[in-house]
């Protein structure tokens, strides 16, 4: 199945993918999700938030079981990071099928439309819309690199704005959720182990940092004239890598937009979005007040916000003791976000897989998980489930 994707939004450059949400690469991708459930006997159903759900079993008379990622991708990324959830969901359901186990409860595979926020700067929109994190209003007027609106684009591709928003009869049928994703990062290969569980999601968000000066001809205005905004800009990324050593953090400038753009001309307008994440909310937040209050007089706006998740024990034991095999399987913390996070805040009963990741390299076209290693966590998935769902 990954082989089957791994043509759609790859870049043959660089061997990463571009798959905005709601570009033709996620049209294909959803296709593809909507004939693996077909070909299963799956229920295929789009909620309000254009989420993906196949069911096996009717979960409006019982809450489900449900398993699943996303198939979205940040800009030039891995063939992993989401896919390989939605995979080893559909492969899971398979052994369980060849056991000839039959669900006590009805058992779902999920697909999150938009969760890696590369098109419209929030994470995770697709389960943030379905909780009510997010407010329609401010999502329908968020806009992508092309100044398209989500609330252009959803009309595009025949869907309704006005529908978007908190769904309570979908929540309704979420009983529990488990993910399995690749791990970002060295966790398990440092303890050489092929499956792990996750214990917690920092607490991590992005701000947007907006430095006005006044654009003017680079070869003309003489510096002692100039109104440069790359400067304070410069500043604040040094400054970021300082203060986040001296918080226990981490700080991350990995997107810039300078207009106008010219080789030949002083910026009038720099905007820098700055990533932040740490074991402790306190010091993520004394580190961007500290980074604020240096800007001086740049515009700062919060785009997106997760407070730490700690997934619910007696679940993440219990996945650690079915996926573990001959032993528990270890539980590790993470530093990045994920739609369980946002499902276990909102209450739904949710947990996490991770499948080993050798050189620890995420977010990058050199992501990868060894095909054992894959195999081990859909045969961990099917134990999960089918204790899960007995």
């Amino acid at each position: 199945m990954l082989e089957e994707l791994a043509h759609i939004g790859r870049d043959p450059a660089t061997n990463g993918y571009v798959r905005d949400a709601w570009s033709d690469c996620d049209l294909l991708l959803r296709e593809w999700f909507a004939g693996e459930a077909a070909r299963r006997g799956l229920d295929t159903r789009e909620d309000r938030n254009g989420n993906l759900w196949a069911w096996w079993g009717d979960p409006s008379a019982t809450p489900g079981v449900v398993t699943g990622s996303h198939l979205d991708s940040v800009r030039q990324g891995g063939a992993f990071d989401g896919p390989l959830g939605v995979v080893s969901a559909f492969a899971a359901l398979d052994i369980l099928r060849n056991r000839d186990f039959v669900p006590g409860r009805p058992l779902g595979i999920a697909c999150f439309t938009d969760e890696e926020g590369a098109r419209f700067g929030v994470p995770c929109m697709g389960s943030r819309l379905l909780t009510g994190v997010l407010a329609p209003s401010r999502a329908l007027g968020l806009v992508d690199d092309e100044g398209d609106t989500l609330a252009d684009v959803l009309v595009r591709t025949g869907r309704e704005p006005g529908r978007i928003g908190r769904d309570d009869e979908t929540l309704g049928h979420l009983g529990t959720f488990v993910e399995l994703h690749v791990e970002q990062g060295r966790g398990l290969a440092d303890l050489d182990r092929p499956v792990g569980v996750a214990g917690a999601i920092w607490p991590h968000g992005r701000w947007r940092f907006d430095f006005h000066g006044q654009a003017n001809h680079a070869g003309t205005t003489r510096l002692a004239d100039r109104d440069d905004p790359m400067l304070p800009f410069a500043r604040m990324v040094l400054a970021a890598r300082e203060a986040a050593a001296g918080h226990d953090a981490v700080a991350t400038v990995g997107k810039v937009r300078v207009s106008p753009g010219n080789a030949n001309a002083v910026p009038g307008l720099v905007s820098a979005w700055l990533d932040a994440r740490g074991p402790d909310e306190r010091d993520v937040r004394a580190l961007v007040a500290e980074l604020t209050e240096g800007a001086g007089r740049a515009q700062v706006s919060e785009e997106s916000w997760t407070p730490v998740v700690d997934f619910d024990v007696a679940l993440r034991d219990r996945l650690a003791a079915v996926a573990g095999g001959d032993s528990a399987a270890p539980v590790l913390p993470t530093g990045a976000g994920h739609d369980a996070g946002i499902l276990a805040s909102a209450g739904v009963p949710s947990a996490m897989l991770f499948v080993r990741n050798p050189t620890g390299v995420s977010h990058s076209p050199a992501e990868h998980a060894e095909q054992a290693d894959c195999e081990a966590g859909v045969v961990a998935l099917a134990n999960v489930l089918e204790d899960l769902c007995r």
